[in-house]
């Protein structure tokens, strides 16, 4: 029911889809609807972000929990690409619904949001490790540097929800490890 759900508001918005909409889309009864989410439509949109954030991790992976050498990082720019590409409808379906929340029920945007920094931690594990290891400066933030490279990313993917291309996926995600081999040490830079 939730992965049905998260198909009918990925393409027509929170706001366009009512719970009406989701029994048509499901086959489900009102009462079997009230049954597994009693808090209504709110309830059910914060079971299709974490879906979505699990669709997103997953897809990520394995390079997402071994984000400690330029290889993963590698890995990790491709399997983002691929698995953006391969949808349906273009751009971050988390960052769509903390976009379209925030004006309307900012306690469920803050819990959404929490998805992404989900997202984020591991991209911050990541370089924590590579500092540790000696593959970025010592003198690196790697709480700073996720954040830039989060942001990179999901301005890419405002942008190839937009031009419905994932060209500025790629951009955006060329540029963020292009950030990152700047904070190697000055024989990596020069390795490329």
């Amino acid at each position: 029911m939730v992965a049905a759900a998260a198909d009918l508001v990925l393409a027509r918005g929170v706001g366009g889809t009512s719970l009406d909409d989701v029994r048509a889309g499901t086959l489900t009864s009102k009462s079997q609807l009230f049954h597994y989410f009693p808090g209504g439509k709110t309830e059910l949109v914060l079971a299709i972000a974490e879906l979505q954030l699990e669709r997103v991790l997953q897809a990520q992976r394995p390079y997402l929990d071994t984000l400690d050498t330029w290889a993963a990082w590698d890995g990790w720019r491709d399997a983002l690409l691929d698995h953006y590409s391969s949808q349906p409808h273009w751009g971050c379906p988390i960052g769509t619904l903390v976009s379209e929340l925030t004006g309307t029920d900012p306690v469920a945007a803050a819990e959404v949001v929490g998805h992404m920094n989900r997202w984020m931690d591991h991209l911050r594990a990541g370089l924590r490790r590579m500092r540790d290891s000696g593959l970025l400066r010592a003198d690196t933030d790697p709480d700073r540097l996720a954040l830039a490279v989060f942001a990179t990313v999901q301005g890419g993917l405002l942008l190839t929800h937009a031009a419905r291309s994932p060209e500025p996926l790629s951009a955006a995600l060329d540029a963020a490890l292009t950030v990152l081999h700047a904070a190697a040490p000055g024989d990596e830079l020069a390795r490329g």
